[in-house]
């Protein structure tokens, strides 16, 4: 090992016999120093973790003192980085505490508890975990109350868990359509978060119903007319299950006026945009002569 690498585990570890502490300010300082050297360097958030510094930090997303608590998400979110780590934090029993932190944190603890649970979904096997665990409810919380950065975050967090078909109903459930509706203004800067969201919640039945509920069509409609290139996309996704699954959203998608921004799409979209829209427009048609399959 490299002789910074061996200073660096040294003071690892007397940190971490600092992290045992009954002060809370030795706490505060512990958990602020090794968070800052898990920040950014790859090296250090292996040695953090070989060290044992995960399942105290686990136990510290507890402590009463909002300080300690902050710094521990911080220094997990960080430590997630690390594909190896996000296997440990998840093992160490962390998405519970996780789930802590996001009901009763700081601000700042709260966005950074909803980024180590992104971080940690990208693995299938937690993103089972942390829908059965009782996160999303909090994370649709954060979506429509929190922070800009904690509504970024929250976002991020249940595009991943969406993925998961269990979890599509739970994110409906939860009231999430409506919260992402509001966030496709473009005053929010979130537009392909959440469209990117509402595409996978668009392939149950309770997620088109609440889509249509809360507003959702005109405002689809509007990204596949204004939208980037990847909101296209998910936009024209989202309106071709609406249509195809229901006769009353297909005429109120065309009602909106589709037709025009979709033909456009079907010839200079992203390959899967173009795709998207020509099958649209191919219901449509056929929808018009009545011979319209079932969808």
């Amino acid at each position: 090992m490299r002789a910074e690498l061996l200073e660096v585990e040294a003071q690892v570890k007397k940190l971490i016999e600092d992290l045992k502490s009954s002060s809370i300010d030795v706490q505060r300082n512990a958990t602020s120093e090794i968070r800052l050297l898990a920040k950014h360097n790859m090296d250090n958030r292996i040695i953090i973790a070989n060290c044992g510094a995960i399942s105290l930090f686990v136990d510290l997303l507890r402590s009463t003192d909002s300080i300690v608590q902050e710094n521990a998400v911080t220094a997990l979110l960080n430590l997630s980085i690390n594909d190896n780590n996000k296997a440990a934090i998840a093992n160490a029993n962390a998405i519970e505490p996780l789930i802590h932190v996001l009901e009763t944190g700081s601000p700042e603890a709260k966005e950074n508890s909803a980024a180590t649970l992104f971080s940690l979904s990208w693995m299938d096997e937690n993103k089972i975990k942390i829908g059965r665990s009782g996160a999303i409810k909090p994370l649709v919380d954060l979506l429509g109350n929190g922070t800009p950065r904690g509504k970024k975050d929250a976002a991020t967090a249940l595009f991943n868990l969406s993925i998961n078909h269990e979890n599509k109903a739970r994110i409906v459930q939860a009231g999430a359509v409506k919260y992402l509706v509001e966030l496709m203004d473009p005053a929010f800067g979130m537009v392909d978060k959440a469209v990117a969201v509402l595409s996978n919640l668009a392939t149950i039945h309770e997620g088109r119903t609440a889509i249509g509920q809360e507003g959702g069509i005109p405002v689809l409609v509007e990204v596949v007319e204004l939208g980037s290139g990847r909101g296209k996309e998910n936009a024209a996704a989202a309106l071709l299950q609406l249509c195809t699954n229901s006769n009353r959203f297909c005429n109120m998608v065309l009602q909106e006026g589709a037709v025009p921004p979709l033909v456009a799409l079907s010839q200079s979209g992203t390959p899967r945009a173009r795709e998207k829209a020509q099958q649209l427009l191919g219901y449509f048609r056929n929808q018009r002569h009545g011979n319209a399959g079932r969808g």
